[in-house]
């Protein structure tokens, strides 16, 4: 079966969710012996083709900005693989369903992952959040199947138009075993510290995790890792906080190891995400052992679900009870490290994540009608 990749950032890519998703399934799908082929931005004028570990990469033409980048790209993308004799396409963000017309057009069927819930998003202006929700309804009305990796997505998706995505889950990996030397080496204690993972963005809460730990009683270390694209308040205090000691603020971590190893050797990890669906870094944080508290949220209840303990409310001095209460009494609020990994395995695991795609894939292609092939190809430099 051939199958384009479209709206990721390529492959490899360890940018973020939609990125780790197609690191994982790409190789994943070509082992069951399926031609692949994943389109990426180069940010040049060109198409540009390469192949890596066995999966044809396409780097497409785009307009490198933050309001344009994800759609000019996208159109790139659509627009090549809409000419291309592909059996079936998977999707990811619900920005390309103004684009989901090209696939139709040439009888291509698409499997679109609708990710979280885009146009509620705070960091969006009032242009992006009105381009995503256009986007969410072409994509209701224009994909072939659509998939939603939390529940409550999908509940959010009949509500408001009326079709209801297929279930797959986002997956993680359990790891044991990590190491302790890159956690010393910024001068950590393991089982010490505090930690936030997140961007410094709204919805992601980090003031109130801030909130909280100003006023414990007894604190202990704290680290956050993460950063903003822009200058923001979240970042201003952190620099403050960091000045006098309060904070070990470590910015955007690219070093996979390392961040691995913070979650590893966490004395509480706090999960306050709010948006979105099932979310990469709470998985992560599990399956890396991490004792986890998370948010009040429909989306985090989801995940958490057999640990409701493991919950608070969006109020610092809630969180600040039960961190206070975690720090006497470890286990009293928190999922432990065998609860949290337990639950990856069982229901997160990439394994079951890209079996279930492939199977979606496959019933896409097999029930699509004889395409119509356009005759226009773009040219790609290098083949």
């Amino acid at each position: 079966m051939r199958i384009a990749i479209v709206g990721s950032r390529g492959y490899p890519s360890y940018y973020g969710g939609f990125e780790t998703f197609v690191r994982r399934l790409a190789p994943a799908l070509r082992d069951q012996g399926h031609d692949v082929t994943v389109y990426g931005r180069s940010g040049g004028l060109r198409y540009r083709t390469r192949v890596t570990d066995g999966i044809r990469c396409i780097d497409t033409p785009g307009i490198e900005s933050k309001s344009l980048s994800t759609l000019s790209h996208g159109w790139f993308a659509s627009t090549h693989a809409s000419h291309s004799d592909y059996d079936v396409a998977l999707v990811v963000n619900v920005a390309h369903g103004f684009f989901l017309g090209q696939f139709q057009a040439a009888g291509i069927p698409t499997v679109v992952n609708v990710d979280g819930i885009e146009w509620l998003r705070a960091k969006w202006g009032a242009l992006a959040k009105s381009t995503f929700r256009m986007g969410a309804r072409l994509t209701a009305s224009r994909g072939s199947v659509l998939v939603a990796d939390s529940r409550a997505v999908a509940d959010i998706w009949e509500t408001k138009f009326d079709i209801r995505p297929q279930h797959v889950a986002y997956g993680a990996d359990v790891v044991n075993d990590n190491g302790q030397d890159r956690v010393r080496e910024i001068g950590l204690e393991p089982g010490s510290y505090l930690l936030v993972v997140a961007r410094l963005v709204p919805e992601n809460n980090v003031e109130l995790f801030l909130d909280a730990v100003e006023d414990l009683p007894a604190r202990p270390p704290v680290v956050v890792v993460g950063s903003a694209n822009y200058r923001c308040a979240t970042a201003r205090r952190l620099e403050e906080m960091s000045a006098r000691g309060d904070v070990q603020w470590l910015g955007h971590v690219d070093d996979q190891t390392l961040l691995g190893q913070l979650w590893s050797n966490c004395r509480l990890y706090v999960h306050g995400h709010s948006a979105g669906g099932t979310n990469p870094a709470l998985l992560q944080a599990l399956g890396f052992g991490a004792p986890t508290v998370a948010l009040d949220t429909v989306f985090n209840r989801e995940v958490l679900n057999p640990f409701p303990s493991a919950l608070y409310p969006a109020n610092p001095e809630s969180l600040r009870d039960i961190m206070a209460r975690e720090l006497r009494e470890p286990g009293s609020h928190a999922t432990a490290v065998h609860e949290g990994q337990a639950l990856v395995q069982g229901s997160y695991a990439w394994e079951d994540i890209c079996v279930g795609y492939e199977r979606l894939l496959m019933e896409a292609a097999e029930t699509a009608a004889e395409p119509v092939r356009l005759q226009a190809v773009p040219a790609v430099a290098g083949g």
